[in-house]
């Protein structure tokens, strides 16, 4: 009422959802972009420091420049990336989540439904007995406003006669 903007385009709880979702893939991905530009940059730095100036030019381990294992382990590294990104969060996104999630509490119900029925068969019901609590008419707590306050009588014939007369 007092206030001078109102927010009238509500997003329901489905709709955040899936916004919050596509925001963070789109993360993943330009995290993946980036990773794979500093690769590139770091293999080309590693090269020309090996080669052009000569760094360590002597250094082969297992027969190898030292910077073909430091770009094959950071290739490697890199392509766990690509995996994690494109291939686990497809078969283990939140779709399969959600199904996991929908399996899980079909089999609980399910537990809950036989463990149920085992305990009606071990115990079956009993037939109603009698009732144990006491009437709101006897009981002056639960009765409702002017009721407390009459006077009571020894006579049902006559209510308006108090217990001293």
């Amino acid at each position: 009422m007092f206030s001078k903007k109102k927010n009238t385009s509500k997003l329901d709880a489905e709709q955040r959802e899936l916004y919050e979702n596509a925001r963070k893939r789109t993360l993943q991905k330009k995290r993946l972009f980036q990773h794979f530009i500093i690769f590139l940059i770091g293999a080309v730095f590693f090269i020309v420091l090996n080669v052009v100036i000569g760094y360590q030019e002597n250094f082969m381990p297992l027969g190898y420049n030292w910077f073909v294992w430091a770009v094959l382990i950071w290739a490697f590294i890199l392509l766990a990336h690509v995996f994690n990104v494109f291939v686990t969060n497809k078969f283990l996104g939140k779709e399969w989540k959600d199904r996991q999630m929908a399996k899980l509490v079909q089999k609980q119900k399910e537990k809950i439904a036989e463990m149920q029925k085992q305990v009606e068969k071990d115990f079956p019901a009993n037939t109603p007995q009698k009732k144990t609590t006491s009437e709101p008419a006897n009981n002056p707590e639960l009765k409702s406003g002017n009721e407390r306050f009459k006077p009571k009588t020894n006579d049902p014939d006559k209510p308006n006669q108090p217990y001293n007369t």
